[in-house]
């Protein structure tokens, strides 16, 4: 599968909505304005990051 820029961005988008959303539809006593305020902004900041040394690794081994 060739991963371009949009393919990348839609497949970040999704996993995060999958994420956040399993968590505000599961039974757990956390407020869904706190999942909304703190979990979304941590797991994009986290996400982020990952998807940033995940690209310079790959262009490390392929080079």
């Amino acid at each position: 599968m060739e991963l371009d820029l949009p393919k990348t961005v839609a497949l970040f988008a999704v996993l995060i909505a999958v994420g956040v959303g399993g968590l505000i539809g599961a039974p757990i006593p956390m407020a869904t304005g706190t999942i909304l305020m703190m979990v979304l902004p941590s797991t994009l900041v986290f996400g982020g990051i990952c998807l940033l040394l995940g690209v310079k690794h790959g262009e490390y081994r392929a080079s």
